[in-house]
């Protein structure tokens, strides 16, 4: 009898432990993916990036020319209120820096009409052409190349677009 239990023991700790290793080999499969789903998941991934990243660097560039028109405006405006305290806007030579330093012959000067003057998004500073004849004052941004003309992100922006 004795014999017996030993013998029946020995086939149960077998069947137990066939099955605790067919489990064990279950969970093993089900528990991660297969090297080929991850590939494919990256593909899939890459492909998103590919067709989104033009767009989006596409956007900084128009966001960076809406920025420099929008600081031209308020240059502009700046410039307006300070004729109409001087009577005069700032020739060449006075330039943009007449907005925060009162240039010689300015008595009525009531500035400064800026805190500050700011780089055009490319970081380069602003042009500024004072009236002549019959044409307004002019201030410009060269764009992202920093040099007269261009197209596109190197095209010049100014108040008289």
């Amino acid at each position: 009898m004795q014999n017996e239990d030993v013998e029946g023991g020995r086939r149960a700790t077998a069947v137990m432990t066939t099955k605790r290793q067919r489990d064990l080999a279950r969970r093993r499969r089900e528990a991660g993916f297969t090297m080929i789903e991850l590939l494919v998941v990256m593909v899939i991934l890459g492909l998103l990036a590919a067709l989104v990243a033009p767009n989006f660097f596409g956007q900084a560039e128009k966001a960076r020319v809406k920025t420099a028109r929008l600081q031209i405006s308020s240059l502009s405006t700046a410039l307006d209120a300070m004729a109409l305290d001087t009577g005069r806007y700032p020739n060449s030579q006075e330039g943009l820096r007449s907005l925060l330093d009162p240039p010689s012959g300015m008595e009525m000067w009531d500035g400064p009409y800026v805190k500050k003057l700011p780089k055009d998004p490319w970081q380069h500073d602003y042009v500024y052409r004072g009236p002549s004849g019959q044409s307004d004052y002019e201030i410009m941004s060269y764009g992202a190349d920093g040099s007269p003309g261009g197209e596109g992100g190197n095209a010049d922006i100014t108040n008289l677009d």
